[in-house]
């Protein structure tokens, strides 16, 4: 299976200077939920942000276009193709993808669940999720989770592929 999680605002803000725009504990304990123990996929500028690196029990693979790119204890790879490869060699472990744009653009025409944390507010920002073919998945799961800060509420969803 290949998942998206990710978090995004009203207007579909994902990130600002390669790190989330906004506190959310409640999306980072969702986050660390769906992708521990898994495969998790970034980008190199995701994974650059990261405030540990790499995130602990999880195989940590960096996706970049940068041939000599060194992460320690991560798995680098260069493509769709060889990220598939690898992954086919794990099949007890589900792909997460966590971005960035660009990774989620890879991906998006395979993609089987979209696990979405809507941030009822708008942030500054410098990257956006790119579209996807919502028609494509149908509603699973939705949690609204109330904060102090109106901008804050949020809504935890799960889509599958139809």
């Amino acid at each position: 299976m290949i998942a998206f999680v990710w978090a995004q605002d009203q207007a579909g803000t994902i990130g600002k200077n390669g790190k989330l725009p906004w506190h959310l504990p409640d999306d980072l304990h969702q986050f660390k939920q769906l992708t521990l123990g898994q495969l998790t996929v970034m980008g190199r500028t995701t994974y650059e942000g990261l405030p540990k690196r790499p995130l602990p029990g999880r195989t940590n693979i960096v996706l970049t276009h940068q041939e000599d790119y060194q992460a320690p204890g991560a798995v680098v790879v260069h493509d769709r193709a060889e990220l598939l490869a690898y992954a086919s060699t794990h099949p007890q472990q589900r792909l997460m993808i966590v971005g960035g744009a660009q990774v989620f653009m890879a991906f998006a025409d395979i993609v089987d669940r979209l696990y979405v944390t809507k941030l009822a507010g708008t942030f500054q920002g410098d990257v956006k999720m790119p579209p996807l073919d919502w028609a494509a998945f149908k509603q699973i799961a939705s949690r609204e989770v109330i904060d102090s800060d109106p901008r804050k509420t949020h809504v935890f969803e799960t889509w599958a592929r139809k």
